[in-house]
């Protein structure tokens, strides 16, 4: 027996909740898009526990400005930020999804897709450039009123190495990364090839300074604060910034793997968005000083806060008796900072191609859009009403007076450089 208050449905009944049914639906088809039922489809974040992955420089201040401000928070994502101890770990991490969206080197992603330089083939995207400029090539001390900026005055210096069998050392952060890629363009603008006159090794960043220091290097690129750190430890001096090199480049991106993202569409905007939000923080140069206090503890960048903070100013201190104002400092927002440019990836590959990283010609436009995902950066400002500066396909024109036309033949390009290591 059923209790009273349940009744079985005859048909008669059964018709009639259907009718009601179906006058209800009549009803409400004029409801907004993403109704569902009786409430609204959910906008939150799918993933709504993301670990990010850091290394410790100074550019990793998007990700923890966002994390410690609540800003990851406010869009709906519960944020954790892990430092790795290098970056083939922090790819590894990133592959494998222990960490979910991370700061990384611009050629990192372009390499993972390719599988170039022993990394395992994974497709990965850059919906996110976090800064510009900032970084340093750095000389040891015995070269200080030597050799300045020019890389050509240190080219005496690699011969003698080379007739005595022990050729000098310089050190970058990883093999198809940006400190790899500036390092090798400087000493090439030197009539110096870093695959045949010198030995080139890879230093995690924060292991930079002490390497110098026990003579096991002559010269290293490096983002900052290492480059300042050098200075103040008196191991070690500026040739030249980043920026003096290339103007507002582009330098650390927030990644993601190709398959997180297709997954996850809703919660890598919403990362967009609160790294939007602590950029622009970043750019206040008044909440400079705080950012230092804030990505100097240990458990980010474990550097004095005041060794972080001057760079960051423009207040630039060469070390060999150069200063200057630099208006090109670091920056994370200013200037369509953010914009995942096209011509960027398109530059950087030139490059892998220039140094032998990729085997014959490399399929530039689609491994460029495969990779610069301009259709994400721009949906999740829209969505909050930031009107960016688009995109940029201008020539860019570096410090050794040769230009880079995105709209030309980028294989020529590659090519036509006097030192090179071009295979195929």
């Amino acid at each position: 027996m059923l209790p009273p208050e349940i009744k079985p449905l005859n048909r008669r009944s059964f018709l009639k909740r259907g009718a009601i049914a179906a006058g209800a639906t009549a009803l409400f088809t004029g409801l907004p898009k993403g109704w569902v039922g009786s409430v609204y489809a959910s906008d939150a974040p799918e993933a709504p526990k993301m670990n990010f992955g850091m290394i410790a420089l100074t550019d990793c201040s998007p990700i923890v400005i966002a994390h410690e401000k609540g800003l990851f928070k406010k869009y709906g994502v519960e944020s954790t930020v892990t430092k790795g101890a290098n970056w083939a770990a922090i790819r590894d991490n990133l592959s494998t999804g222990s960490i979910q969206a991370t700061h990384m080197l611009i050629g990192m992603p372009i390499a993972s897709t390719m599988g170039l330089a022993g990394s395992p083939k994974k497709p990965m995207i850059i919906p996110w450039l976090m800064n510009r400029n900032g970084q340093a090539i750095s000389l040891k001390n015995e070269w200080k009123g030597k050799v300045g900026a020019d890389p050509k005055a240190i080219k005496p210096f690699v011969e003698q190495a080379k007739k005595l069998g022990e050729p000098l050392t310089f050190a970058m952060t990883f093999p198809p990364g940006t400190h790899a890629m500036w390092m090798r363009y400087y000493l090439g603008a030197g009539g110096i090839n870093p695959d045949k006159d010198i030995s080139l090794i890879t230093v995690p960043p924060a292991q930079m300074v002490a390497n110098m220091k026990i003579g096991k290097m002559d010269g290293f690129c490096v983002g900052e604060p290492w480059n300042a750190r050098a200075i103040a430890d008196n191991i070690g001096y500026t040739s030249v910034s980043t920026q003096d090199m290339w103007k507002d480049h582009p330098e650390k991106v927030c990644a993601f793997t190709e398959e997180f993202a297709e997954k996850n569409p809703k919660t890598v905007k919403a990362v967009l968005k609160a790294l939007h939000e602590s950029s622009v923080w970043l750019d206040d140069m008044g909440n400079r000083p705080e950012q230092c206090d804030i990505v100097s503890k240990a458990t980010y960048i474990n550097c004095d806060a005041k060794t972080i903070l001057g760079r960051l100013q423009g207040h630039y201190d060469y070390g060999d008796s150069r200063k200057k104002e630099d208006e090109f400092y670091m920056h994370f927002s200013k200037r369509n900072c953010n914009y995942p440019q096209p011509k960027y990836a398109k530059w950087f590959l030139t490059q892998h191609r220039r140094w032998g990283l990729i085997s014959g010609k490399p399929d530039y436009e689609g491994i460029t859009k495969k990779v610069m995902r301009t259709d994400i950066y721009e949906e999740a400002m829209k969505e909050i009403g930031y009107a960016h500066g688009g995109l940029n396909n201008d020539k860019e024109t570096l410090f050794d007076g040769v230009t880079f036309d995105p709209a030309g033949d980028l294989e020529a390009y590659a090519k036509s450089f006097a030192v090179h290591s071009v295979k195929g």
